[in-house]
């Protein structure tokens, strides 16, 4: 899901997912590091919606889109 709703925690969403990968984003990371980055997370129970790959690719779509990251060398930059 897009967007959290009566039945989908934010957490859940793509919508909340992306603000956790912002937060993750303190450096430029690959698209592999992030993953490896959020499995870790899941794993240590630091984040609790189990999220898909295709998941992480739509959102970082997403927040391409609305100019929250771009890309520079196979990295992603959160922007400022």
């Amino acid at each position: 899901m897009l967007l959290p709703s009566k039945h989908v925690n934010f957490s859940e969403s793509l919508l909340g997912f992306g603000s956790y990968l912002l937060q993750i984003l303190d450096r430029p990371l690959s698209v592999d590091e992030l993953w490896k980055k959020y499995l870790a997370d899941l794993n240590n129970e630091l984040y609790f919606a189990k999220q898909s790959f295709d998941n992480l690719v739509l959102t970082l779509i997403f927040l391409y889109s609305v100019q929250a990251i771009k890309e520079e060398k196979g990295l992603i930059i959160k922007c400022n």
